[in-house]
This record gives C-alpha cells, structure tokens and sequence, in this order.
C-alpha cells in the first residue's frame, strides 16, 4: 500500500513495483489510507509522513492499536532526527528520505519484509521444499518446478502462516487485493491451489495443503 499525496511520485512507485509483480494500492490522504486499512490487510505500507489532511503518524497509531503486523517504510521529505526516531519508536521498520531511487526503495521494501517474514534469510526451506527468494525459484528433492507468479505466491505465503488456518478471503486479499471484489466467488482460488498442489506432487512432495471445508486451507506438515 502507497501512501503518498504526490501524484506522480505516488505512480511511479506504483508502476516501479507492480513491474516486479507486486499488487500496488494507493492513497492520496489519511482518510482514504485509514479506510483501507480497516477493510484490508498488507504486506507491506509505504508512507508519507505530510499528508493534507493529517499526519501519516496516524497510520503507525491505527496499525499498532489494532495489532496489526504490516511492515511499514516511511518515505519523506521530512529528513530531521526527530522525525525519524519518532516514527521509528511508532512502530516503523525503516525510513527512507526524498528524494532517493525506486531500486533503494524495492531493496528497503524486499529487506523488511523478508525481516518480518523470514528472519533475513534468503532461502527458505521447508522439508523437501526449497525457495530462492532472491531468483523466485523453486526446487523439491533437488528438482525445480516451474510455477506462475500467483502459484509462487502462494506458497509463500502458505509457508509463511504454515499451521494457520487461513480463510479464502484472507488468500484473496494477499494476492488480489481490490482486484478480489470483482469475483462473486473463490473458484479461482481452488484452482490455483489445484494447480499448485499438482505441480509439488508431481516430484514426489508431499501433500502438505490441507482443506478445510467451509473454512479455508492449512500448510501443515
């Protein structure tokens, strides 16, 4: 999620990183991101500090009231210490000061993310599986698998929740974002989940994605 109240800077983040095959939403105001916030959950909040109708401190105090655990990259023309240890104190995992280039602020976001996520490591492994975060590959008992980005995705964020039950809307909502409200059901994520299962089995992995029906699906060993 971009917020920032810059139209320009604001949608060359956005095609910068939706270029990479992220799924970028955006927000010109506190109020617009506030709203957002309460209807969705992210990986990942980019966020201005001076935005025209408030503070972008209010972001950090909503996502820490509520318990939420998204990581967040504060991008601002504001560069003063104070600034800074303040939005880091709030709950902020870095700071990046305008102006400075969309590849810095991609490493900031991949770095942070995978911090929260996977504990620095560049390759996780789960059992059989192997992931190459930075190469996007994936390989089981030694063999790669070609996977779609949406399949890659997935199992990403399977591994990262293994053991949780995760709910179809929340699957929608990482990897479709907004885009998930113009589907009137979750047939599509049956299938990609089909697909992916398929694809893990077919060099013998084991069936590690369980269904729960009427409730979502569980990565569990």
């Amino acid at each position: 999620m971009i917020i920032e109240d810059e139209t320009g800077l604001r949608q060359n983040i956005a095609d910068y990183l939706n270029d990479d095959g992220n799924i970028c939403e955006c927000c010109d105001s506190l109020k617009c991101a506030l709203a957002k916030l309460a209807d969705y959950v992210y990986d990942c909040v980019l966020l201005d500090i001076g935005l025209p109708d408030g503070e972008g401190f209010a972001v950090l105090d909503f996502l820490r009231n509520n318990l939420r655990n998204e990581a967040v990259l504060i991008i601002s023309a504001k560069g003063s210490l104070d600034d800074k240890i303040k939005g880091l104190n709030i709950g902020a995992d870095d700071y990046l000061t305008k102006p400075f280039h969309l590849a810095e602020l991609k490493a900031r976001v991949v770095a942070i993310y995978r911090r929260k996520t996977f504990n620095s490591n560049n390759t996780i492994i789960f059992n059989e599986i192997v992931i190459d975060l930075h190469g996007r590959s994936v390989a089981v008992n030694g063999n790669n698998i070609i996977l779609t980005r949406k399949e890659y995705d997935m199992l990403l964020y399977f591994i990262a929740n293994k053991g949780k039950v995760i709910s179809k809307n929340a699957i929608a909502e990482h990897l479709w974002g907004d885009e998930m409200d113009i589907h009137d059901h979750y047939d599509f994520i049956y299938t990609h989940i089909k697909n992916l299962r398929k694809k893990l089995m077919d060099v013998n992995c084991n069936d590690y994605i369980k269904s729960l029906y009427g409730i979502g699906y569980k990565f569990s060993a």
